[in-house]
């Protein structure tokens, strides 16, 4: 069992919340080897915002996978706080991805038979500690949205309609894989300022992966992938608010 920590602790104290060491992937086609991940050293820190940025193919999704606990590495270590994820068994990493993590995709998985409140709920009855849908719901700006369905929502609402269903879990991790790659500038700027309120309001270490970089200004710190390793990592001085960013 992983404990939950106070999330209320400042960012300043640089306490680890994942941690991967020489973390490699590779996967098999036939005879051909195909390296997803060369050896990628990271930590990330409670309560920041970490933009991934690069190419398609360069590993971001993998990491991201792994960190979440969808995927295991070929080799190399994944702690989350002083928790081994890559000692876990299935039944572990379950309860992990579960109490711990929550996930944004760049496609919404909504059901379409439900409302915007009945999506988030599903989250609601198996989290130990949730957010209420109607709390979770009115911190995306959809207090007065939430009996829509899907098909009656635009691509920016049903996205925000996902972001809820994550954080409603109250998650120690919030992982989004190109969250804004399916929506207009517009839209997705919406988008961004409902995972940065998340970041900002309720201390949730956030990984945004992205292709843009106009996206990384948002964040603590940028880690830049090529070729299945990070090859930069910078830490922005100031973080720009979302409502400044255009592309």
């Amino acid at each position: 069992m992983i404990a939950k920590h106070d999330k209320q602790q400042s960012k300043s104290e640089n306490q680890v919340t994942l941690s991967a060491l020489d973390i490699t992937k590779e996967y098999h086609t036939g005879e051909v080897i195909i390296q997803a991940l060369r050896g990628v050293d990271l930590e990330l820190h409670e309560g920041e915002l970490v933009v991934l940025l690069g190419p398609s193919g360069s590993g971001k999704s993998t990491l991201l996978n792994i960190l979440g606990g969808l995927d295991s590495p070929t080799s190399g270590r994944v702690f989350f706080r002083d928790n081994e994820l890559t000692a876990f068994d299935n039944r572990g990493l379950t309860a992990y991805r579960r109490n711990h993590v929550g996930f944004v995709f760049q496609f919404y998985n909504l059901i379409p038979s439900l409302t915007a409140r009945e999506n988030v709920t599903i989250v609601t009855e198996i989290a130990s500690n949730p957010l209420s849908a109607e709390e979770a719901l009115g911190m995306v700006g959809l207090a007065e949205r939430m009996d829509h369905f899907p098909a009656q929502l635009s691509g920016g609402e049903q996205q925000r309609v996902a972001i809820a269903r994550a954080i409603a879990k109250r998650p120690d991790i919030l992982m989004c894989d190109e969250p804004t790659g399916a929506l207009d500038s517009k839209t997705g700027l919406r988008v961004l300022q409902a995972i940065e309120q998340t970041n900002r309001t309720m201390g949730t270490t956030t990984v945004l992966i992205t292709h843009n970089a106009i996206i990384a200004d948002m964040a603590d710190r940028v880690m830049t992938f090529a070729d299945g390793n990070i090859v930069d990592i910078r830490t922005n001085k100031t973080r720009r608010s979302v409502s400044d960013l255009s592309w």
